[in-house]
């Protein structure tokens, strides 16, 4: 009897679920055993997680259970946190899950793998700041978002019952990071308390939430051009939200942030959001190489440079932009969907014992949508050799697109039109903004 082979993938973000559907529909009903685990129940692309946290969307009706999923495609899903392995025996450790009230649900287990792909993707570096992961809250992980968003909806409602905010700085948030997250998520949040408002919340926005990003760098959205950066920092401007450019964080407290320079700016709710980096795990694992980041070093086929069966992808792999290049892969999900789709056809060609193919980033560009308010970007023009800068309307429609790739690649084409066409549906019933 031929045992089929075992083909593990940890991590369900962006490229790990992609990949996932794609072998299944591809190879989950031959000779092959498709795993997919994942610490949560529900899968959110990654770039919308500031979405859930401002509110305007609602990961339990948005989000894609990784149980359905794997019906629909073929794979088997596994609810759990990947902590160790065991490179000799071919065994993926996974730690206990635990309920809200922290009663163990299921044990720690072990998984075997002939081949493994670890799609952890990154969670916030604090570079070793004093009092961040005490009194910061991170977007990394739909869960996290989700706590931010009732956490933000309770400091609301206390302010609802005092007719305003009933301490200095109760309101203020403060965002330390003016990437894509940070000024994503200021836009949002300012659109979020004056529908909050009109939904009669008796506070008064302009007054009583008080916005503020702070940015290490000289230029907020540093991955743009400075044209771009400078129009979406005057959007943020003119929306009442203050930048603090060329600011460095120093120390987080219970009231506000303190910085290089001497500032003290005040919060009552503080967001980190200023770099990233594999997970911690990922360091000392079972000696595979990893770099300062604890990404795991990988060759352009993406196997990882000390174990040929093992893969990584995505923000978890330290992949170099060329040969013998310093530079590596940024992590972005355009990369994580390229990665996804080379392994697919890899993993393929591999059990068929013939050489892999080798990946080459391609760099489509960045958008960034400011909520309602502006999308701003640029675009990578093949012909012109250069790059395209795109705002208003045309921007808006292109960043929408790319999350509509991102689901034609777990649904297919009809499926997204569908959902897309019952999402708008729903808004025409209910709230905009998630109010519980």
């Amino acid at each position: 009897m031929t045992t089929r082979h075992q083909i593990v993938i940890v991590g369900g973000g962006a490229g790990g679920l992609e990949l996932v559907t794609r072998l299944g529909d591809k190879m989950g009903r031959r000779a092959v055993d498709i795993t997919l685990i994942d610490a949560s129940l529900i899968h959110i692309w990654k770039p919308l997680l500031h979405d859930v946290a401002a509110g305007v969307l609602d990961a339990n009706v948005d989000g894609i259970p990784y149980v359905a999923q794997a019906k629909w495609h073929h794979f088997r899903f596994r609810l759990g946190r990947m902590y160790g392995l065991d490179r000799k025996e071919r065994l993926v450790q996974v730690a206990a899950s635990h309920d809200e009230q922290g009663v163990e649900i299921i044990p720690p287990r072990q998984f075997h793998y002939d081949t493994l792909v670890i799609a952890v993707g990154s969670v916030s570096n604090d570079f070793g700041v004093k009092g961040v992961q005490e009194h910061c809250f991170f977007l990394d992980t739909t869960a996290q978002a989700q706590h931010f968003h009732r956490h933000l909806l309770t400091s609301l409602a206390r302010a609802h019952a005092h007719d305003g905010a009933s301490a200095p700085a109760q309101l203020n948030v403060v965002i330390v990071g003016g990437g894509a997250t940070g000024s994503e998520l200021a836009a949002q949040l300012h659109h979020v308390a004056h529908e909050l408002s009109a939904y009669g919340f008796q506070i008064q926005p302009d007054r009583d939430i008080k916005i503020s990003i702070i940015e290490a760098a000289d230029r907020i959205l540093p991955m743009l051009p400075p044209r771009l950066s400078s129009a979406a920092e005057a959007q943020l401007v003119r929306l009442g939200i203050a930048i603090h450019r060329a600011e460095r964080v120093v120390e987080v407290t219970t009231d506000g942030v303190h910085t290089a320079s001497g500032q003290f700016i005040p919060a009552g709710i503080t967001v980190w959001a200023a770099g990233i980096k594999a997970p911690e795990f990922l360091r000392d694992l079972d000696g595979l190489e990893t770099n300062h980041l604890n990404q795991l070093v990988v060759l352009p086929t993406l196997q990882t440079t000390r174990d040929d069966v093992i893969f990584a992808l995505g923000d978890c792999a330290a992949c170099p932009l060329a040969p013998e290049s310093p530079v590596n892969v940024p992590p972005r999900a355009q990369a994580a969907h390229q990665q996804a789709s080379l392994l697919a056809t890899s993993l393929r060609t591999r059990l068929r014992q013939q050489p892999l193919p080798h990946y080459v980033y391609r760099d489509y560009g960045s958008l960034v949508a400011l909520g309602k308010y502006s999308t701003v970007g640029s675009l990578m023009n093949r012909l012109m050799r250069g790059s395209v800068m795109v705002e208003g309307v045309i921007a808006r429609l292109v960043y929408l697109s790319l999350y509509k790739l991102h689901q034609a690649a777990l649904f297919g084409w009809l499926r997204t039109i569908l959902l897309t066409l019952a999402n708008l549906l729903r808004r025409q019933v209910y709230p905009e903004i998630k109010l519980h």
